[in-house]
């Protein structure tokens, strides 16, 4: 399947925006935004947490895994194929597949493939090397995972991942998550990207622990604001994060408020958002710039861009704090 988002004007995705759009961004009120929520009758998915099973060999049932960049993935090829046959509740690889589209507002965001600015992320995470260790890492928005299996992997304290998509969650966060923890100490060998590997056959029992990395990791599906009320009013304590990584979240101004307002609630007090994103989203309307005018007029955060990518449409990556940090 081969659908995306009508991120670029044109099938090589080289032009960029224009002037008006890169110097004078409208950003969008939240009246503005509730009123064109209401219009389109966009019904946000509820919170869930997800559990990874006892055996945990379950979870990489079915599943093919390839290499890229030192990590275990799922093919998700593979995936949206087993999940063709409506057995998830959300059936969003057939509505994809019937509105040739990878974003469909309210059902589906996206988080069945890895986008580019992903590797843009994790890219400067090595170059700046970012300390994770004994830190709270949240991957928001996280899609197959890989920037919070990069924190894991950097001994971070605790690392949650939450996803739009219970199915993105199940099918192909956790596996990969489960995937790279089982083999940690088998780092997956640059030279073999892109080649299938088999799970692990051996099936681990079901009074086996699980791998100490998985101890630290929780699962969350659902909206922005659903999963931040969700976290804030837990019996099981959650301790603001320390790092919140997020990756092509900003592609729709009406979520803006939603996605400021879960910063705002979850970040610790010096804590740090990295975010990825393109210049401009043409066909969704939002961007860089556009998000950047948000976060000034909220007063809440300050932000300043720590990596250009001129490659095709230009791409950001920005470090947000509040600001009254240190």
């Amino acid at each position: 399947m081969d659908f995306r988002f009508n991120f670029f004007p044109d099938e090589d995705g080289s032009k960029e925006p224009s002037a008006h759009r890169e110097t004078e961004p409208c950003s969008p009120t939240r009246e503005h935004q509730d009123k064109r929520l209401a219009e389109t009758k966009v019904c946000i998915k509820a919170a869930k947490e997800h559990h990874i099973p006892a055996d945990v060999s379950k979870v990489l049932e079915n599943k093919v895994l390839e290499t890229a960049s030192g990590l275990y993935y799922v093919n998700m090829s593979v995936v949206e194929l087993t999940c063709q046959d409506g057995a998830h509740e959300e059936d969003i690889v057939s509505k994809s597949v019937s509105s040739h589209s990878d974003l469909i507002p309210g059902v589906y965001e996206g988080g069945l493939k890895i986008w580019e600015c992903t590797y843009d992320l994790m890219d400067f995470l090595s170059e700046a090397e970012i300390q994770f260790a004994n830190k709270t890492v949240l991957d928001l928005g996280c899609g197959a995972g890989l920037l919070g299996i990069v924190a894991l992997r950097g001994n971070a304290e605790e690392v949650h991942f939450q996803d739009y998509n219970s199915t993105v969650i199940e099918e192909i966060t956790m596996p990969n998550v489960v995937a790279n923890c089982i083999n940690a100490g088998n780092k997956a060998d640059s030279e073999d990207d892109g080649k299938n590997i088999k799970p692990p056959s051996k099936r681990r029992k079901k009074s086996e622990c699980l791998p100490d990395k998985l101890t630290k990791c929780r699962f969350f599906s659902g909206g922005w604001s659903e999963v931040c009320q969700l976290l804030l009013s837990s019996s099981k304590p959650c301790s603001k994060y320390d790092l919140i990584l997020t990756s092509e979240t900003i592609y729709n101004p009406d979520y803006y408020g939603a996605l400021h307002d879960t910063l705002a609630q979850l970040l610790a007090k010096n804590g740090r958002v990295y975010l990825a994103s393109k210049v401009h989203y043409f066909g969704v309307g939002g961007g860089t710039y556009l998000f950047e005018k948000f976060l000034e007029e909220r007063k809440v955060f300050r932000s300043s861009t720590v990596k250009e990518v001129e490659e095709g449409l230009k791409r950001f990556i920005l470090e947000i704090a509040f600001k009254d940090s240190t």
